[in-house]
């Protein structure tokens, strides 16, 4: 008999279609769900049934031919036992060949309806499993069934013990369990022989479908003895042909080691699974199908002519049937039986029609009745009927009872997914007992010994790779998927299945989500380490004693102790929820929460080094290998350019970067290991090296979040290593897998640039370098196996030399930033490229920076007479080349303000190149060298870049600022050389004034006074000492000055003026006094200078006046000054050491007492003339008011001469001594 799926995937022929309105669904329509169903009535009582067909291989309906009253159906009709698209494979299901379940039928059904299993469907499995079930309270036959449990699925499969014990005999298979059997339930158990009447039926059923199917009422000639013989030799057929239980497996059949050997051709509904592309990795690392038709040949099959995805009240079923349904005309769809008229229908036969109907949704049976194999008549029974026939009376609700209790019973029990249940009720008994084979088995020396191990673990493993592919898949799964593989993995010995369990382990480590926002993981559930399992059970809680039986009791056998569970009698299934479950599916389970991003990467860790480990040990040394087939050819590694994943010219690209980078040994990509590219440990091995790396990347930048730079570096090294790895295995290179790279180079210029500043710290850093756990330790070896993962060594060396470690991370950007010129990642990834160029515009501002403190450095120990070193012109050229550089990186991303920075540390550079021209010659003849003003103008230039680059203030403000001042400081600066040290050998007086005037103010323009900031005191004293210096180059230009009278009066105006301005300012600062008494000691000697040219005693009157009006308003400064004297000396003198550690703001005692004396001198000079010019002789009439001030002057004088002549005065007396006489003169010229 052909395979009734193959037979039913023919197209039908045309005009074949079926009349009526249940149709069943032809192959091509098998992926679309029916919508057909109905709420059958029964009995007074509804029983919601619905039924959906999700897949059928049955052709179109024909209606059955009504056979002639007095048909003999002992004679065979021609077409006996002949291949038939009309009954498929009914003729000889009924006959016995396959009628019983295989020990995997709900496995194949699962496999085919992948996405049914663990979530909607509460049972899988044949439909007479089911009904067996549901008669149990009916019947004394026994029963024996397996049970697993898959999530919220549990799968049922006849566990058939004779044949069982038979073949256990013969392969020394399931001996623990026959000797269980043997001593606990039957001892003296022995096959029971099928009677020669139960075979004569079943050749008459036989017969009558085929006579019904070939549309001649008359008997036809009995083809061939051979053909007669064939229903009593049956019962051999039934051994030789269903390979019902395959021995223990060494190696699944269904794990090919070909990797071409994947399902490409299966059935229509095959779910082929690949590990495939799941969260990070590149699509084009597919992973090959795990399992191919290979699986056929274990029992896995799904036999079924339909898949019925049966609702039974609030019980989801997938059924699997092979019941002939026939139909047209007036008969849509009909069930058609042949009963005995002698023999009245009993309970157990109703109920089977009446359940067959129903799970196939077929309205109507025809049942033919024969005496002693001769037709007599027909008649149409409707299926709510059934239940009310004559002496096969039962209750429709009692039905839906007896199904709910099981299934309770049943999830209540069978909790542990993984384990195989056993649910047994011997022949003639009432009590229903489970057991948990599994925990028998492990029992015995080899736990293995279970078949329904791999059948079972593999469906494990396929829900789970069936949910991670899902694209919509909720995280609030991920605990389901864990749990499915968790229980996978213990199911497999790790030396017959690595395949699988290395696939297991790499889908467990994605379940991690590596760069998931730390927000995401308060919101998980809580931490459920035991839950192993299953999904909500606790199994520690103990059966209810009225609802799930009781193993104490006196009438229980003793034996009942190895049982699970036990109803105590059949009838209590009856009962209306009486073993209604307490225990609630939940759909997902508990997924741990990893509180930290260490906790999380370390678990994926652990699931990649098991899945390493699987794969390595699978690997055949080539000692190992055998002998060549001729036959077979020999894979070479090479790919066809056509069909290459990325571009032409990626893989050269990369190449030859990694090659400059030191990655390639020799061109060498070939694996150390014996691994053959193409095979799936070569293909999971590079998934497995992959997750690695990015999972070490990860633990990095935790790390260095952490300011835990030794290990951060640590970390990134192994994550290199890793990834060197896989650029070792893998000729293909992907974008993705560049994009890595890019990332892990970036951060470890990152990681090196922090232990670049932070050296104080490096021997707590080098010892968390040095530091590796074991499992880094395994990881790191199972790399070396493949590569010698030394293509970054030189990223990740602790190295103790600054400059060294700067270069190091220099590098990594510069690489980092090479890999996205591949390809079309710039565009792609355009937030990274940015972030990339930043950084490496940062570093080159580091080194720069490095390059000129060293330089200032070699200046400050060199002798002021010595010429510029070569040494120093080196470091100037290097910090210059970076600075350039860093500037090109931030202008190509549009940095605006990051650009200004670097050029205004370029500016600051040509200083320091102008600072080392200033020293060499005599210092009394030195003169503002040519390469001073060379430099100076060269930094002017680069700071006036930096405000162009800026734009306006409002761009950044603080830069604005530090821009403004360092451009004010360089023309404040040169200004001042040049005024210093004139170049009167090269240019005239004037020229020089000049370019001294024009600096001076442009560095006043770029000092911003008004403006209230933490600089504004230094802008003020800056702006305070330009005008100083101003008035006093046009106070000097005053005196020099011969001839051209309006120039000197310009000269003097000028003066005049910016005196004035800088006793402003310097009037605002409270820590100036002595340079506000200086400006003003050199306005009373302009006023001087002023009235040693005047003739008239007038004029001389009137400016010595003005004189002493600016003596007087000294004041102010030697109020300042006293008011230092009077801190300093209430301090103790413990705090002496103070003073001088923090000289900056303090008097300077020496310049405060030269320009006292000075001062004393002045005003005893302007005092005496004035006495001079208002005295009597020289006045040519009487002034009251002139004689006032005469009188006040003379006092004030005498008091200033008695105060000079006492050298024992101190420098805080002298002061008082003058504010006194400066306060005599203030009321004598107030009354004047």
């Amino acid at each position: 008999m052909g395979d009734s799926k193959e037979a039913g995937a023919e197209a039908p022929p045309a005009g074949a279609t079926a009349l009526g309105g249940l149709s069943l669904l032809s192959p091509g329509e098998a992926e679309e769900p029916s919508t057909q169903g109905s709420a059958l009535c029964l009995g007074g009582s509804e029983v919601k049934s619905r039924a959906v067909v999700k897949y059928s291989s049955a052709p179109p309906r024909t209606a059955f031919a009504r056979l002639q009253e007095k048909t003999d159906l002992k004679l065979p009709p021609a077409n006996w036992l002949r291949e038939s698209a009309k009954l498929g494979p009914a003729g000889t299901t009924i006959l016995g060949n396959s009628k019983k379940s295989k020990p995997f039928s709900s496995f194949g059904m699962a496999y085919d309806f992948i996405d049914s299993v663990g979530n909607d469907v509460d049972v899988v499995s044949d439909s007479e499993n089911i009904k067996k079930l549901l008669k149990i309270p009916y019947s004394k036959s026994h029963v024996s069934m397996a049970v697993h449990r898959v999530g919220r699925t549990l799968l049922l499969d006849e566990l058939d013990i004779q044949e069982l014990f038979m073949r256990s005999s013969q392969t020394g298979d399931w001996t623990w369990l026959k000797e269980f059997y043997q001593r606990l339930i039957d001892q003296k158990w022995q096959r029971k022989k099928k009677s020669k009447e139960h075979w004569y039926q079943k050749a008459i059923l036989s017969k009558f479908l085929y006579y019904s199917i070939n549309g001649d009422g008359a008997a036809q000639p009995v083809p061939s003895a051979a053909e007669q013989r064939e229903p009593s030799g049956s019962d051999q057929t039934q051994d030789a042909d269903g390979a019902s239980w395959p021995a223990p497996f060494d190696m699944p059949a269904s794990v090919s080691e070909d990797p071409s050997a994947s399902s490409q051709g299966g059935e229509p509904l095959e779910p082929s699974y690949a590990v495939g592309h799941v969260a990070s990795a590149p699509k084009e690392q597919n992973l090959a199908t795990l399992f191919s038709d290979g699986e056929d040949s274990q029992g896995l099959k799904n036999d079924f002519v339909r898949n019925i995805l049966w609702t039974f009240e609030d019980i989801h079923m997938l059924v699997g049937s092979n019941m002939p349904i026939f139909g047209g005309g007036r008969y849509p769809a009909v069930s058609l039986r042949l009963r005995d008229n002698n023999k009245p229908i009993n309970v157990l036969t109703g109920i089977d029609y009446w359940l067959d109907n129903l799970i196939c949704n077929v309205p109507e049976l025809v049942m033919c009745f024969h005496v002693n194999g001769i037709v007599q008549k027909y008649e149409m029974i409707k299926t709510e009927e059934i239940p009310d026939l004559e002496n096969s009376n039962f209750s429709t609700k009692v039905i839906k009872d007896i199904a709910q209790n099981i299934l309770s019973f049943l999830k209540s029990n069978c909790t542990k997914e993984g384990h195989t249940y056993w649910l047994f009720k011997a022949s003639g008994s009432d009590i229903v007992k489970l057991y948990d084979l599994t925990t028998l088995c492990e029992e015995t020396e080899d736990k293995y010994q279970n078949p329904f191990t791999m059948p079972v673990a593999i469906l494990l493993y396929k829900v789970a790779c069936n949910m991670m592919m899902k694209k919509n898949q909720n995280k609030k799964h991920y605990g389901t998927i864990r749990t499915l593989l968790l229980n996978c993995l213990k199911l497999l010995d790790k030396s017959r299945h690595p395949q699988i369990i290395a696939s297991a382990n790499y889908m467990l480590s994605e379940l991690f989500q590596l760069d998931e926002p730390k927000k995401e993981e308060s919101s998980e559930c809580p931490l459920n380490e035991n839950s192993d399992e299953s999904y909500s059970e606790e199994e520690e809680e103990m059966p209810d004693s009225d609802e799930n039986g009781s193993y104490s009791t006196s009438s229980d056998p003793p034996e009942d102790s190895k049982a699970v569970a036990v109803i105590k009698s059949v009838g209590e299934l009856s009962v209306p929820e009486k073993y209604k479950s307490i225990h609630q599916i939940r759909p997902s389970c508990a997924f741990p929460v990893c509180h930290d991003t260490e906790e999380r990467c370390r678990l994926v860790l652990s699931y990649v080094l098991e899945g390493l480990k699987s794969v390595d040990n699978s690997i055949k040394k080539e000692s190992d290998l055998p002998a060549a087939d001729p036959s077979t050819p020999i894979p070479l590694k090479y790919e066809d350019e056509s069909t290459r994943g990325g571009p032409e010219g990626l893989e050269k690209q990369m190449a030859l970067f990694l090659d400059k980078m030191g990655s390639l040994q020799k061109g060498n990509y070939s694996s150390q290991s014996g691994m053959i590219p193409g095979s799936w440990q070569h293909k999971m091995k590079l998934q497995l090296i992959l997750k690695s790396s990015k999972a070490y990347y990860v633990l990095s930048d935790a790390a260095m979040s952490l300011q835990k730079y030794g290990r951060a570096l640590r970390y990134i090294k192994l994550a290199l290593q890793s990834h060197d790895t896989y650029c070792c295995l893998c000729t293909n290179v992907f974008s993705e897998v560049l994009l890595f790279l890019s990332q892990y180079l970036t951060l470890c210029g990152d990681i090196q640039l922090m232990l670049a500043q932070n050296a104080s710290n490096r021997a707590a850093h080098l010892e968390e370098f040095n530091y590796q756990t074991k499992e880094d330790q395994e990881i790191l070896h199972s790399l070396h196996q493949e590569s010698s993962c030394q293509g970054f060594a030189w990223a990740t060396d602790l190295s103790t030399d600054l400059e060294s470690q700067l270069s190091v991370s220099c590098k990594c950007y510069e690489a980092a930033n090479e890999i996205l010129q591949f390809s079309d990642l710039k565009n792609q990834n355009p937030e990274h490229c940015v972030q990339v160029s930043k950084r490496m515009g940062n570093i080159r501002n580091e080194i720069g920076v490095f390059y000129m403190n060293q330089a200032a450095a070699l200046q400050g120990e060199r002798e002021v007479s010595k010429s510029v070193s070569t040494a120093e012109q080196q470091l100037w050229k290097k910090s210059f080349s970076c600075f350039e550089k860093g500037i090109h990186n931030f202008e190509s991303i549009g940095d605006a303000t990051n650009a200004a920075l670097l050029l205004c540390n370029t500016g600051r550079l040509m200083r320091i190149c102008a600072q080392a021209h200033c020293g060499a010659g005599d210092e009394f003849k030195r003169e503002f060298s040519p390469e001073e003003g060379l430099y100076y103008n060269k930094a002017v230039d680069y700071y006036l870049k930096a405000l162009r680059s800026l734009g306006t203030r409002d761009v950044h403000p603080a830069v604005w600022d530090s821009v403004n001042w360092e451009l004010s400081t360089t023309y404040f600066t040169m200004a001042t050389l040049q005024q210093d040290y004139a170049p009167l050998s090269r240019k005239a007086q004037e020229q020089i004034e000049k370019e001294v005037s024009e600096a001076m103010m442009k560095s006043l323009k770029h000092c911003d006074v008004d403006s209230a900031s933490a600089r504004q005191p230094l802008c003020q004293y800056r702006a305070a000492t330009i005008h100083h210096r101003l008035a006093s180059m046009y106070h000097s230009c005053l005196r020099n000055q011969v001839g051209d009278e309006h120039l000197r009066k310009q000269h003097r105006v000028l003066a005049d003026l910016h005196y004035g301005k800088a006793v402003t300012l310097f009037q605002l600062l409270k820590d100036t006094p002595c340079e506000l008494l200086r400006v003003q000691l050199e306005r009373v000697a302009l006023a001087e200078f002023q009235m040693a040219g005047q003739n008239s005693n007038v004029g001389k009157l009137k400016t010595l006046s003005g004189a002493l009006d600016i003596m007087v308003r000294t004041t102010h400064a030697f109020q300042l000054i006293r008011k230092e004297l009077v801190e300093e000396s209430g301090q103790p003198k413990s705090d002496g050491p103070s003073p001088a550690a923090d000289s900056a703001p303090s008097l300077n005692r020496e310049e405060a007492l030269k320009l006292l004396s000075i001062f004393e001198s002045r005003l005893s000079f302007l005092l005496l003339q004035s006495i001079r010019l208002l005295s009597p002789g020289k006045k040519k009439a009487s002034d009251m008011e002139g004689d006032a001030a005469l009188r006040t002057n003379k006092h004030v004088y005498s008091q200033l001469l008695r105060a000079s002549a006492n050298r024992d005065t101190s420098l805080l007396q002298r002061v008082d001594v003058l504010l006194h006489l400066l306060g005599q003169l203030a009321g004598g010229s107030a009354t004047q």
